[in-house]
């Protein structure tokens, strides 16, 4: 089966932990759960918004240089308030947490269409952060074969979405509430040096 893989390359990008809502440390997790990949590709292709799950994406891949500490300055989700005289103050307080971002990242994206390929080709993406911005660097033609076993064109963390005797609980997803499975699969080396 032939694949036409879209190759993103940014300077930075935080993937959320869908345990972590609001922890004073939230480290980046090194893979995209079902829900992450499935927005990708409603950005990539609006025409798919009424759909559900994912009809594009065949596979992806992620790997990264490095993972470092940064702080950030949030505020909690609901308000406080007290009463002063007949007044009414609404405060809503900061906090501080400490969020793992990753350097460098590279996310393949493989389509076994080539115009879906050229279409992601021609946009950028983020992964779960507005800021986090990766900009297209190349379309590669390959193989399925070759794009999960290849170690030293496509080197990275690829969560498998199917369940099965390896698989563990990712997250929930976003719309639909059920629980989502996956296996990681590893291929070369996915911190780059």
């Amino acid at each position: 089966m032939k694949y036409y893989v879209v190759k993103y390359f940014g300077q930075f990008g935080f993937i959320k932990p869908w345990t972590a809502v609001r922890d004073s440390e939230t480290f980046s997790q090194q893979f995209l759960t079902p829900s992450i990949v499935e927005g990708i590709e409603k950005k990539l292709f609006p025409e798919l918004l009424n759909e559900t799950g994912l009809l594009k994406i065949k596979g992806h891949r992620l790997s990264y240089s490095q993972i470092t500490n940064q702080q950030e300055v949030i505020q909690t989700r609901g308000w406080n308030s007290t009463r002063k005289g007949s007044h009414y103050l609404f405060d809503r307080p900061n906090a501080i947490i400490m969020r793992g971002l990753l350097h460098n990242p590279q996310l393949y994206l493989a389509f076994e269409n080539k115009d879906d390929a050229q279409n992601a080709f021609s946009q950028h993406i983020c992964l779960c952060r507005n800021e986090d911005i990766l900009f297209p660097q190349e379309i590669v033609e390959t193989t399925k074969a070759e794009f999960e076993s290849n170690e030293e064109l496509f080197a990275g963390y690829e969560l498998v979405f199917e369940k099965n005797d390896k698989s563990l609980l990712v997250g929930y997803h976003r719309i639909t509430q059920e629980p989502m499975y996956g296996w990681i699969r590893i291929v070369g080396q996915p911190v780059n040096v």
